[in-house]
């Protein structure tokens, strides 16, 4: 005898299914339609202003607390691309993990993490009550140990509005994508084109990409 109840869940669930894969594929059809801008110089520059002022008011809205931002490593005049987002959401899901956010309600959580999905590039701004030099150690740990980590730039600021650098912690330079000199010396020198740039960040994008799909 056929169990009607049964059937009537499971065409319940299958609905529900068909109808998040749909809105699902509705969020990356619109997200696409933001994907490919190239930026303009004077917006690049308008964007790290607007930035800094964002670190200011919330610095001064959190006095006695550690502001960690994070933003994307992408060449370039197109900021916010497939890659970017990919490498945006895995660094806001490494600091929700690394900063116990996902311990929290949605409402906590929403008053201390900040997202900005902008064609200037992805930002997220998060309030910890850590220690600066801690939340320094866990950003700097999730940039050297995640897959995508080459790909993430997470500052932690201090008071006065200044990223708190590496050799605070002890920590050696970042090294440059391609190879394994430091970051900083391979930009300055323009060691390697941007055809070995995007073919790197590639690799590493549909890496942890195929990894996250098994």
């Amino acid at each position: 005898m056929l169990n009607y109840s049964m059937l009537n869940s499971q065409f319940k669930n299958s609905k529900l299914k068909m109808r998040e894969a749909h809105n699902s594929k509705l969020k990356i059809q619109n997200s696409k339609l933001k994907i490919q801008r190239m930026i303009t110089l004077h917006e690049l520059l308008a964007s790290r202003d607007a930035r800094h002022a964002t670190q200011q008011k919330l610095l001064a809205e959190h006095s006695g607390k550690t502001l960690v931002c994070l933003t994307v490593v992408m060449p370039g005049s197109v900021k916010r691309n497939h890659q970017s987002l990919c490498a945006a959401h895995a660094a806001v899901e490494a600091m929700r993990e690394a900063f116990r956010l996902n311990d929290m309600s949605d409402a906590e959580r929403e008053a201390v993490l900040t997202e900005r999905d902008l064609n200037t590039g992805y930002e997220a701004y998060l309030i910890t009550p850590l220690p600066l030099l801690e939340a320094k150690r866990i950003a700097v740990t999730i940039e050297d140990t995640h897959p995508l980590g080459r790909l993430f730039d997470i500052d932690v600021i201090n008071s006065d509005g200044v990223p708190v650098s590496r050799d605070a912690i002890g920590e050696k330079p970042r090294r440059c994508l391609v190879c394994e000199h430091e970051a900083r010396y391979c930009m300055r020198m323009r060691w390697h084109t941007q055809e070995e740039i995007w073919a790197k960040i590639n690799e590493m994008v549909d890496l942890y990409t195929k990894a996250r799909q098994t």
